[in-house]
């Protein structure tokens, strides 16, 4: 494999900014960042002058459903994670969950089995599934299908863990809708490294706090399609921006959530060495997003938007998820949030991989670690892509 050396770069390390440095990568991995411009080269390494673009670490995206055409939840094979993959990844994502909405059974395995075989070729590009659904509250199921909006039927729980259950990265559900028991039940057959996920959850204030207290570790995409905050009833809102440990997903799109609230959910979270809120892009497609879509009762059109990516809207109104990549969710977090440079990127890098637990691996441009790279410019826009230090774009 032809080693690189990256010249003339500002460096983000995942800590912080080193201008005017170098980077070499060989083996698929990074083997020396050095503040010299120039860096040491061997005989056999490729050099690349960045002309003071920025270097960053491959952005880390842990819900996003499909590529530029193809659709998990409509084709559950390995053919469509390959798809979803490449797409996100020649945008500067080269680390994702791809994601399904809430299903049959069948689709859900189907969809496991998939990405299971996609994990096996790039195990730090798709390292697992994030299942969004299917044991949602009907009140706030958003533009789920309410044909698939359930609880668990009998033996369902023990048939979905039976196979393939270390894929599962993330788990979405809200407990409120769910017995101890099918609880206890999630909890004894889910992998150890399997995250359940607090969300589209009408749980009260006590309710969210009490399963972030036992067992759930993370909320999805916070503010939608969760009970918000009011002053009698901080609701889930309220819980998981008071929890001190709890981590959040947030879709910095412009849409979803008015960039005030963003700029206040960090300002509440991430501070004080505290890092919980962590950006996702809850794309349904990219480049370029596809116009129309239907799957039985999920319908969706694209809404374009001459100030922005558009947005995608199903027959009931509904937001129904994103048309972007994560970079984009990164400007809109820098231009629009005000949130900083180092920050922003942070919350698509470093804080997934701390979520996914690769973060001594991904997320990073330090020695050792997997040389997944993306050259940006100055407006944030993706110029070139390296993942495991082969050049995509």
């Amino acid at each position: 494999m032809q080693a690189i050396t990256f010249q003339n770069a500002t460096v983000f390390t995942g800590e912080s900014f080193l201008s005017g440095a170098s980077v070499r990568v060989a083996n698929g991995h990074i083997q020396e960042v050095s503040e010299s411009p120039n860096g040491s080269t061997a005989n056999d390494s490729t050099v690349i002058d960045l002309e003071g673009d920025y270097l960053i670490p491959g952005l880390i995206d842990l819900q996003l459903y499909g590529g530029s055409n193809l659709f998990l939840n409509d084709v559950p094979t390995p053919e469509t994670v390959r798809h979803i993959y490449e797409t996100h990844r020649r945008n500067g994502t080269t680390t994702l969950l791809p994601t399904i909405h809430s299903t049959s059974l069948d689709v859900m395995q189907q969809s496991m089995a998939a990405v299971q075989v996609i994990r096996t070729e790039e195990p730090y590009g798709v390292p697992g599934i994030h299942l969004e659904g299917p044991y949602f509250n009907p009140v706030k199921r958003g533009a789920h299908s309410a044909a698939f909006v359930r609880t668990p039927a009998e033996g369902e729980l023990e048939t979905l863990f039976s196979k393939n259950a270390d894929v599962i990265q993330i788990l979405t559900l809200a407990p409120e809708i769910l017995t101890p028991e099918q609880l206890a039940t999630i909890h004894r057959l889910k992998h150890p490294n399997t995250l359940l996920s607090l969300g589209h959850s009408n749980a009260t204030y006590q309710q969210a706090t009490n399963a972030f207290d036992n067992g759930f570790p993370l909320a999805t995409h916070l503010y939608n399609a969760m009970r918000g905050f009011e002053s009698r009833e901080p609701g889930v809102v309220g819980a998981v921006v008071d929890h001190s440990a709890v981590r959040a997903s947030i879709i910095a799109d412009g849409y979803h959530c008015d960039p005030v609230a963003i700029r206040i959910a960090y300002r509440l979270m991430n501070n004080g060495g505290s890092e919980r809120l962590f950006l996702i892009s809850d794309a349904l497609f990219a480049n370029p997003p596809r116009p129309n879509f239907s799957l039985g009762e999920f319908i969706v059109h694209f809404e374009p938007d001459p100030t922005g990516p558009g947005r995608y809207v199903n027959n009931e109104g509904k937001l129904a998820g994103s048309a972007l990549t994560l970079i984009d969710c990164v400007r809109v977090a820098v231009d629009q949030a005000e949130i900083p440079l180092v920050n922003a990127l942070r919350m698509a890098s470093v804080i997934p991989a701390e979520v996914i637990g690769l973060v001594d691996k991904l997320g990073k441009i330090q020695n050792g670690y997997v040389a997944n790279v993306v050259r940006v410019d100055s407006t944030l826009h993706v110029k070139n892509v390296w993942s495991t230090g082969q050049a995509i774009v």
